[in-house]
């Protein structure tokens, strides 16, 4: 679990994070959503320790984050996996390379203690034979199934993901979602998912932070979205004519073929 304290982060004269306070909880998605500018991004960052919060408190499993020293951070990180927008991985590396990255930076393992385990996380991500491949060689999908399992290798409690479905076609979204929300739950992690993608927000957001202009606007989880009447996070899920009709449609499946606030005819 990650809680969330009256996070507050200001540059120059802009107010990105307004007294936001959230909890993030443990076997979860938690998605932060909102438009560009909203906060999401900078939020995730200050989870992370790539900005520090000019006022508020992060806690980690009670423990507090924001007062940490470097040496106690460190420790910490190393529980924690990310998964970039871009995948991130070194184009000059194999995927089993990349992926026993961490492995080599953070254990003192035998060689074959870590290559066994590089062989456990990519069949968990079914990437059985691609050990020496490289990223050039492979699809932006398989590429993203690589980050995760070099994001899944030490084991975290924590999993950070940065728009996991940035430059994917749906289809293969969808699969990234299914298996994002398979590990999270299998592994008992703590994960956090900043998205733009509203097939995220209604698969698989058990636990949602909508931000507006810095400040929590709505949270709730993906069957509450259907049925809220906020009217900022309205006009930014359901933004298009199609998606609203959408809304409709599983408003009415809720209520058991009828819309909402219709009775018996």
């Amino acid at each position: 679990m990650i809680e969330i304290k009256n996070i507050r982060k200001v540059f120059g004269e802009k107010v990105v994070l307004d007294g936001v306070s959230h909890i993030m909880e443990t076997g979860k998605a938690n998605l932060i959503i909102g438009t560009s500018g909203s906060g999401k991004t900078v939020l995730q960052k200050c989870l992370v320790g790539l900005f520090e919060p000019d006022a508020g408190e992060i806690l980690y499993d009670g423990v507090s984050f924001t007062t940490m020293n470097q040496e106690e951070r460190k420790l910490l990180r190393q529980q924690i996996g990310m998964l970039f927008q871009g995948s991130a991985l070194f184009d000059s590396m194999t995927v089993e390379e990349n992926v026993q990255f961490p492995l080599d930076m953070f254990t003192k393992d035998t060689h074959a203690v870590k290559h066994k385990r590089v062989n456990e996380v990519l069949e968990r991500v079914n990437l059985v034979g691609s050990n020496k491949k490289y990223p050039s060689e492979i699809s932006g999908g398989m590429k993203k199934r690589v980050g995760i399992a070099r994001a899944i290798v030490l084991n975290p409690k924590y999993l950070f993901c940065d728009e996991p479905n940035s430059g994917l076609d749906p289809q293969t979204s969808m699969l990234i979602d299914k298996l994002i929300y398979e590990i999270t739950r299998e592994f008992n992690m703590t994960t956090v998912i900043n998205t733009h993608d509203m097939n995220s927000v209604m698969e698989i957001g058990d636990n949602i932070i909508y931000l507006k202009d810095g400040k929590k606007e709505w949270t709730g989880n993906s069957k509450d979205i259907i049925f809220s009447d906020n009217q900022n996070l309205n006009q930014f899920i359901f933004a298009s004519e199609f998606l609203q009709d959408a809304k409709q449609m599983r408003m009415m499946e809720a209520n058991g073929g009828k819309f909402p606030g219709q009775g018996n005819q």
